[in-house]
């Protein structure tokens, strides 16, 4: 095989195997708290009712609205939080905009500086800089990158970001609910498959992390029991207080 081969296969094979994970998507992050605090929040929930020794249906419909009311409330939460952060970083891509429109040696000269400090020779750094400058839309980008340390081509979008919360709370929410809705009539079933949701919830976050998915899955089994078990005890003491 000849250099020239042997330095494609090496150039395939290593951008086949230097792929990155999605850090900056506006699905991931809402997706993954809305499943987990689905999960622990409508699970910690029935247990502190269910350890009040209220009615099987009354126990159904705490479920129901824990779902509905935590779905609708992560969803506007999320929707707010992404559009407030989009908001502010338009605005700072609009003043960035005008600085370029206005004082666009200043600009270029202040992009050679940034270049000159990371160890590129002064003369390079004025012509790369000056190249880059030429299309005020790359300017732009090139200096919201540098500057700002964002993409405006890859801002989260609310609407997903929103989406993504709503559907990820609400199917975790609903794991520990389902076994009533199944017809269960003691609180075991409920607890267990909420259990094994929880773990299987931490093993898959592991898949976009540097975490083991045994650790990540036992981390998650390990808050939500004890969110659990807390709540339990706390619906019992309350019920009998009450009671």
């Amino acid at each position: 095989m000849s250099i020239m081969e042997n330095e494609a296969t090496l150039h395939v094979a290593h951008r086949d195997n230097h792929t990155h994970r999605d850090v900056n998507g506006g699905w991931l992050r809402p997706a993954v708290f809305g499943a987990m605090d689905g999960l622990v929040s409508n699970l910690a929930l029935m247990t502190g009712v269910a350890g009040g020794d209220v009615s099987h249906r009354t126990l159904v419909i705490t479920g129901l609205a824990g779902l509905a009311a935590g779905a609708f409330s992560m969803a506007a939460g999320e929707y707010t939080s992404v559009a407030s952060q989009r908001e502010l970083v338009e605005a700072e891509l609009a003043v960035e905009r005008r600085e370029l429109r206005k004082h666009p040696l200043d600009e270029m000269r202040e992009l050679a500086e940034l270049y000159v400090s990371r160890g590129v020779e002064p003369e390079l750094a004025a012509a790369v800089a000056e190249q880059l400058s030429r299309d005020p839309e790359q300017a732009l980008e090139i200096h919201a990158r540098e500057e700002l340390g964002i993409d405006p081509d890859e801002l989260p979008s609310p609407l997903v970001a929103a989406l993504s919360s709503f559907g990820a709370f609400g199917l975790g929410a609903l794991l520990p609910l389902l076994p009533y809705l199944l017809g269960a009539s003691t609180l075991w079933p409920a607890l267990l498959l909420a259990l094994i949701g929880l773990f299987g919830c931490g093993a898959v976050v592991a898949r976009v992390t540097a975490r083991s998915w045994w650790y990540s899955g036992l981390r998650q089994l390990t808050l939500g029991g004890a969110a659990a078990g807390i709540t339990y005890a706390l619906g019992a003491l309350f019920g009998t207080a009450v009671g």
